[in-house]
């Protein structure tokens, strides 16, 4: 395809201007359980994680005019990793300091809240949290503000921890019930870490979760919880992933599994204590946060109905859950691994102590940066499949006693590593398909459409629609720069929009007026 650098350049320019109110809006906790076509009104779109839409407007028979509809120039250094969340018209996203207001339809900006100077880490930022009239937004320095959703004026600023002492916040807030939920970031400092959940109105502190309990005699610290999480309402259960233990590399200085860091926990979303946890990577040595999504599926496993989670890890492992007690249905690889020695009963990992950094180097699959990241996957339901960026790679890991025995505490070097999207069949873990996404690998998350469309990114910036059957590609265009982010779509005015970050750019996809009136109708049941 054309590049679409002018373009968007001059769409850019229209989406430019002076801040202009925008509408009140009035989420509730309806709209957050059951999100309509024309809304994505949180992190995930839905408390399931899925990343599936049911709209169906744009097809594998007409993708090829998908068009560009407006694109938004942020003007800021940083790039687009955040999910913007839709209310009412009105999209919401950010990058580290920054949130803007912008109408869904055109690309006008309606205000742009900048947060005041500070030395938290701008490693990233991932987007924000509404309810009622009121946003959540993360400041690097561990603060979490309240903003009035049609101006953007401030509310309250509530510290969530000391940036002092080397945490920092980049996540979107996730709403359940009357809680605002959030995590912390901090592994590099030797930081015991945790989840709290704060009343959305005062910002008061309603409970705290420490993944490594100050009574559990653990040496270890981290376990950072830094990506949302998903939720069961039936089961009133809150999901959530927890990083690596600190000293990193060294794991020597803290014996044991270090409970509960690179672990799924099971939460009561009300209380903050802890129903069940299931630890991915115990012992880890090699930086696996298992904050990736937890993603909640309802179906049949070996025929028989469950209610599940399903992660890809970093570590390499795709597991099966039973959401409801954190039984495991299913733990297998999707790439290559080579630093275990297979499962225990309980379907954990057995990390090989040969495995470990050494003073003279350990060659391990995957690299630090994973077999996945934070990237969201995609499930769709109606295939089965499990649609993950994945990174398969080679890495050099080395302890050095000479970087003493806190931090990092040792290196590591990579050797080899690409992009390829992987279609799981979760019933077996078996890879249905396989799409090369280029060298290095692709930081672009993944979403699936009822109509069997694939949304996503690779390694050269191209923005990629595929048939979720199969992988084949039916439509691209160049964006500039590579997706550090994961697609959205919604209905406005009888048009599915697709939305796309790439750089400090973001990207809106429709169909052409005349393409779009002869399609089927989208469904409308729901996002």
């Amino acid at each position: 395809m054309k590049t679409i650098s002018m373009i968007a350049m001059c769409a850019a320019v229209l989406a430019a201007g002076a801040g202009h109110p925008a509408k009140a809006q009035d989420v509730t906790n309806k709209l957050l359980l059951h999100p309509t076509p024309d809304s994505w009104p949180s992190y995930h779109g839905d408390y399931s994680g899925q990343r599936h839409s049911r709209l169906t407007q744009i097809t594998p028979a007409n993708v090829h005019d998908l068009s560009l509809a407006w694109a938004f120039q942020t003007d800021q250094p940083a790039g687009i990793k955040s999910t913007p969340i839709l209310v009412d018209g009105i999209l919401y996203f950010t990058v580290p300091d920054n949130l803007w207001a912008v109408d869904a339809r055109s690309g006008h900006m309606l205000w742009h809240y900048h947060y005041p100077p500070n030395k938290g880490d701008h490693i990233g930022q991932r987007g924000v949290a509404i309810y009622k009239d009121w946003l959540y937004f993360m400041g690097p320095d561990a603060h979490m503000i309240s903003l009035n959703a049609k101006d953007g004026s401030v509310r309250w600023n509530v510290q969530i921890a000391d940036v002092n002492k080397g945490y920092w916040t980049t996540e979107a807030p996730l709403i359940v019930g009357n809680h605002v939920i959030v995590g912390v970031g901090g592994d590099l400092d030797n930081l015991p870490t945790f989840v709290k959940a704060f009343d959305p109105e005062t910002g008061t502190l309603q409970w705290k979760w420490d993944v490594v309990p100050p009574e559990s005699g653990d040496k270890a610290t981290g376990g950072t919880t830094w990506m949302p999480g998903t939720y069961d309402p039936e089961l009133n259960l809150l999901y959530w992933g927890t990083g690596n233990p600190t000293p990193v590399l060294n794991g020597n200085a803290r014996p044991g599994d270090n409970l509960y860091t690179c672990s799924i926990v099971a939460l009561n979303p009300d209380t903050g204590k802890l129903v069940w946890g299931f630890q991915i990577s115990p012992h880890d040595t090699h930086d696996w946060d298992a904050v990736e999504t937890p993603v909640l599926v309802d179906g049949t496993f070996h025929g028989k109905p469950h209610k599940m989670l399903m992660q890809a890890s970093r570590n390499g492992y795709f597991v099966v859950l039973d959401r409801a007690t954190g039984k495991d249905l299913l733990t297998t690889t999707f790439g290559p691994v080579n630093w275990s020695l297979g499962v225990d009963k309980r379907g954990e990992p057995i990390p090989n102590p040969a495995k470990e950094p050494a003073p003279d180097g350990r060659i391990i699959a995957p690299d630090e940066g994973g077999l996945t990241n934070y990237r969201s996957p995609s499930f769709d339901p109606k295939t089965g499949l499990f649609l993950v960026d994945a990174h398969p790679s080679w890495s050099i890991y080395f302890s050095k006693p000479a970087d003493g025995a806190y931090g990092w505490a040792g290196g590591d070097y990579g050797v080899w590593g690409k992009g390829v999207l992987e279609a799981i069949d979760y019933q077996t873990g078996k890879i249905r398909w396989k799409h090369e996404l280029g060298p290095h690998g692709s930081g672009a998350g993944v979403l699936t459409t009822d109509s069997g469309l694939t949304f996503t990114g690779d390694a050269q910036g191209n923005m990629l629609v595929l048939r979720t059957s199969d992988g084949r590609t039916l439509w691209h265009a160049g964006l500039g720069s590579g997706m550090a982010s994961s697609p959205i779509t919604y209905m406005l005015d009888g048009h599915q929009y697709v939305l796309t970050g790439s750089g400090n750019v973001l990207f809106a996809w429709r169909l052409p007026e005349e393409a779009a009136t002869h399609a089927l109708p989208a469904k409308t049941g729901g996002r």
